[in-house]
């Protein structure tokens, strides 16, 4: 029976904490940083040579699903009712709500270091070490909208942007396209600086702190933010009936793409699964 994942700001006060022990706990047993590594080793540019499946790239999305499927198992081996949320950033806007509160990822970073001191991943409370990442900090950093060069989050009409292109990507499958659904809502854009980053990116952009690299997922929020990733992907099937995954098939040996992206029946590493395998998730979960 498919389980159901809810906007964060609607959770009940024990849903919350349901929510947050299990996180805790996968944490505690050493998973969470498994997570945070996987990440970082396929946070890879399209610059880069070699496979790239996580970002720039059409398997974004279908590699971000399986990621989360992935975390929700170990919640679930932990507490069977816990689902990921999802922050729906063009409603809850501010850095004091929802899920900013003290009992869910506590709030922004201070001014000094960035270090977050609220809630329950605070270092402070000795369950949220960081011991896998970029730079030699032990503590989770935010800086939400950034404090010196001030910055706001998507808003709704940015991401109808997105969902109202009809065709999912096109060639050359990377961040330089102008259009299509997948590099609009991953919010790779033209110019410099903020105008630069949309949807997706202007996010990570805003929360700013350990969300800003291949280390992200450090931050409880990145699951949160990439469930309402997630819930764009099954908005925008619902529109545009039909539409599928794009490139169908790979890239013959004389395109510069070649052997760099994941196609929709190739497997996505570092799982077993295809892009195809992903396009209907109905039967594992809904949103609410």
């Amino acid at each position: 029976m498919a389980y159901t994942r809810k906007d964060v700001s609607t959770l009940t006060a024990a849903e919350r904490k349901r929510f947050v022990k299990a996180m805790l706990e996968v944490k505690r047993r050493g998973e969470y940083d498994e997570f945070v590594r996987t990440h970082i080793e396929y946070y890879t540019a399209d610059g880069e040579d070699g496979l790239r499946a996580a970002h720039m790239t059409p398997s974004f999305l279908p590699w971000h699903r399986q990621f989360l499927l992935e975390l929700e198992k170990a919640l679930r081996r932990v507490d069977s009712s816990v689902s990921v949320p999802y922050w729906d950033w063009t409603r809850n806007r501010t850095a004091t709500s929802a899920p900013w509160t003290k009992d869910l990822l506590g709030g922004n970073g201070r001014s000094s270091d960035h270090q977050v001191t609220t809630g329950p991943f605070a270092y402070g409370t000795g369950n949220w070490t960081i011991k896998e990442g970029v730079t030699d900090g032990e503590f989770l950093t935010r800086d939400l909208g950034r404090a010196r060069d001030p910055m706001t989050l998507p808003t709704k009409s940015e991401l109808e942007s997105a969902l109202a292109e009809p065709v999912y990507d096109f060639s050359p499958w990377d961040s330089t396209l102008t259009k299509g659904f997948r590099n609009k809502l991953e919010g790779w854009g033209t110019g410099r600086g903020t105008v630069s980053w949309r949807n997706h990116n202007r996010v990570h952009r805003w929360v700013g702190g350990v969300m800003l690299g291949g280390a992200s997922v450090n931050d409880p929020v990145f699951w949160l933010h990439h469930a309402f990733i997630d819930l764009q992907w099954s908005r925008w099937q619902s529109r545009h009936r039909g539409a599928r995954y794009l490139p169908a098939t790979p890239p013959g040996p004389a395109n510069r793409q070649h052997g760099r992206i994941v196609a929709r029946r190739e497997k996505m590493p570092p799982w077993n699964v295809t892009p195809e395998s992903l396009e209907d998730v109905s039967r594992i979960y809904r949103y609410a």
